[in-house]
């Protein structure tokens, strides 16, 4: 009998090869089991119904976040039921195209996540991460930049949108993350956040540039419900606004470079 061989007919190296195969089955299949706790079930618009793909939804599992609360996940979707895009043409994978205002009703570049609609939180105090230097009275902005608070606001028309109010800090990473700005009142006279990385500070001019958007569109942008504190869903359409202005702002930019 040949060394290899536990017994006359059988194979040590058959049996590691059949444990591999299934060891390899079964991780696959916990991977893609834990890969649908996030975005499933599918609702494509053409089927009508959800797709529940392969394999099925797995059973909830609670988490215990830092700040105490307890998700599940999957959790229940919470997304509107309709939007307004139609497709171009009439088969599953043909592109959309607006039918409202796409900067305001979240399609294409101006989609956004459904996360959840309460603050982030700091890990050490648990407190909101991300609030106006009015209230955070132990932060400062760093007296060798520009200190933005006062400056005009113009959008890509150079056309004054508003004044710069205050600015709102990331606590735990020590930068500024949005300005506020008080829209002119021929916009509505509201507050509305501005992330910095959208804008372009020209402080020997004291104004603040963005090319995202034009200075109307500050009339639409998304609001706060709290006017200091804003929660992760509002951050996400608010970066979503102004990223969806990057192609929807002038007509032009929805047509072809070359």
């Amino acid at each position: 009998m040949s060394p290899a061989n536990i017994v006359a007919h059988f194979d040590v190296a058959q049996l590691a090869i059949y444990v591999f195969w299934g060891f390899f089955f079964a991780l696959i299949w916990y991977l893609r089991t834990e890969d649908h706790r996030e975005g499933y079930p599918l609702v494509p618009d053409y089927a009508g119904q959800s797709v529940m793909d392969f394999p099925p939804m797995p059973k909830p599992k609670s988490f215990i976040m830092g700040d105490g609360s307890v998700i599940h996940a999957p959790r229940e979707q919470d997304h509107p039921e309709t939007f307004a895009a139609r497709q171009v043409l009439p088969w599953a994978g043909a592109p959309f195209e607006p039918t409202g205002n796409p900067m305001v009703d979240g399609v294409g570049p101006a989609a956004y996540a459904m996360r959840h609609d309460g603050p982030e939180v700091a890990y050490d105090d648990g407190l909101p991460k991300i609030v106006p230097l009015r209230t955070a009275t132990d932060f400062f902005l760093s007296v060798e930049d520009p200190n933005p608070i006062g400056y005009q606001v113009l959008g890509d028309d150079d056309k004054v949108a508003g004044t710069v109010v205050d600015a709102w800090i990331d606590r735990s990473e020590y930068i500024c993350r949005y300005l506020e700005v008080e829209t002119a009142p021929e916009l509505g006279a509201r507050r509305v956040l501005l992330p910095m990385h959208y804008v372009k500070v020209r402080p020997k001019q004291q104004i603040i540039k963005i090319n995202a958007v034009l200075a109307r569109h500050f009339a639409e942008a998304p609001g706060l419900r709290e006017p200091d504190s804003v929660t992760m869903r509002e951050e996400d359409r608010i970066t979503a606004y102004y990223a969806g202005g990057s192609l929807y702002a002038r007509p032009q930019r929805m047509g072809p470079v070359l």
